[in-house]
């Protein structure tokens, strides 16, 4: 929601927002750089929707009988879901791009508007992460308004209908937020709407969607169309090369794993479409700084233990992050706190299946307990629950809260140990790790 907020600002509209994290004294440094763009920020209990508002922006994160969502219908204000504004802004892009996927496209729209914003290339660009060190809680850039517009597109609200971009990517797709049926219409649905169509073909439902719509594929699988050859993937960076129409892409990606390398090779073939010199791409590729909360190391103790800070809250990102850190050469001590309890309910069963197969006898994995962002949800499900599902020889940990994690963690760690905190939405998570990695480094 923030960085259409300062977008509309940007482009001349009057702006006021709330959220209820703002009103738990949450996001500061953010708050404050909205203040200083004049957007106006709000209790969150509706007082602050009035007769005057044009339109009324939600996210459909949020409960539909919220104040503001009540007051805002009372008075007939014009109600349009997040994704719609978004929406709006791609298809009046000059080109607009989409980047859609279930895994990957936060990641693969910040290595975009990085390229982007080095090479010169003026463009609006709106992701859900921002890059690391630069202390933003989204990506975001605002360009000329007949520029050309780059936005990470969600589907896990079921508006990727909505986009008629230029440009469209679709990276993956994995059972997340809804089942494999209702996905496959859904960014069926998304690939028609696009002029031209980008696809990973090493993911077998993104393949069928370039298959049925004539998209353009990148990847390692052998038919691919831009083929990605794979040199290496770990400990500390992923490198490979992508052959492009226009030449060879060397990619020397400063964050490790497959999944970055595939990441780096679908903002590749983006940025190449948008007319960046491959050999461009490649030197900018190579100093790119990460994503914050992306495999984001926080630092390394004198002992050799590192504590990683990461969003992956998915199976194929708990995946793709744990098999990320066991290519180093010490054990993986993981902590996992589900992002709400709907969420956690649709998780279990994949991972309870999932974990056994990735966590190795060495390994040590904990849930800490699931997170709640506020509103009327059933607590019927605990992360107690989640880690007796697995099997006993794992010795799954729990965790009531943040401060039992931490002490697992610093009673778990071995020097050479990767310490992994992993979960999304809670704004706290990022201070969990680094008091971990206080605690080792003082131990």
């Amino acid at each position: 929601m923030n960085p259409l907020a300062q977008l509309m600002r940007t482009r001349g509209h009057r702006v006021q927002g709330s959220d209820r994290s703002l009103d738990q004294g949450k996001h500061q440094e953010l708050a404050a750089r909205l203040r200083g763009m004049g957007i106006n920020l709000l209790p969150h209990d509706g007082t602050a929707v009035r007769p005057g508002i044009d339109r009324f922006v939600y996210s459909t994160a949020v409960e539909a009988d919220t104040p503001e969502m009540r007051s805002a219908r009372a008075l007939g204000i014009d109600l349009v879901p997040r994704p719609a504004l978004l929406a709006e802004v791609v298809n009046t892009g000059w080109p607009g791009v989409a980047i859609a996927g279930t895994s990957g496209k936060s990641t693969v729209t910040a290595m975009l508007g990085w390229l982007l914003r080095e090479s010169g290339l003026p463009a609006t660009v709106i992701g859900g992460a921002g890059l690391a060190g630069e202390g933003g809680t989204s990506c975001f850039t605002a360009g000329p308004a007949n520029g050309p517009v780059v936005v990470e597109a969600c589907e896990s609200d079921g508006t990727l209908v909505g986009y008629e971009p230029s440009i469209g990517l679709v990276h993956n797709i994995s059972r997340d937020h809804a089942e494999l049926e209702s996905l496959r219409a859904q960014f069926g649905a998304f690939a028609r709407n696009c002029s031209r169509l980008l696809v990973n073909a090493a993911c077998p439902e993104a393949a069928a969607v370039g298959r049925r719509f004539h998209g353009l594929s990148y990847g390692t699988a052998s038919d691919a169309d831009a083929g990605l050859e794979v040199i290496s993937v770990g400990p500390d960076r992923a490198q490979g090369r992508l052959k492009v129409a226009a030449g060879v892409v060397t990619l020397d990606v400063p964050q490790p794993g497959l999944h970055n390398l595939e990441n780096a090779a679908a903002a590749a073939m983006v940025a190449v479409e948008l007319g960046i010199d491959p050999d461009e791409v490649a030197r900018l590729l190579a100093i790119f700084p990460g994503v914050s909360r992306r495999f984001e190391v926080v630092g390394v103790t004198a002992s050799g233990i590192r504590v990683v800070d990461d969003y992956a809250h998915n199976g194929e990102k708990l995946r793709a992050t744990l098999t990320t850190a066991q290519a180093g050469l010490g054990r993986v001590v993981a902590i996992f706190q589900p992002h709400g309890f709907g969420p956690a309910r649709f998780l279990r069963p994949e991972l309870k299946d999932l974990l056994p197969g990735i966590l190795r006898l060495e390994d040590r994995f904990c849930y800490a307990e699931i997170f709640y962002a506020g509103g009327t949800v059933a607590k019927d499900i605990s992360s107690r629950a989640l880690a007796a599902d697995l099997p006993a020889m794992l010795r799954c940990g729990y965790a009531a809260d943040h401060d039992a994690a931490s002490r697992w963690a610093v009673a778990e760690a071995r020097p050479g140990d990767t310490v992994l905190v992993m979960g999304a939405r809670d704004p706290d998570l990022p201070r969990l790790s680094r008091s971990i990695f206080a605690a080792l480094a003082r131990a």
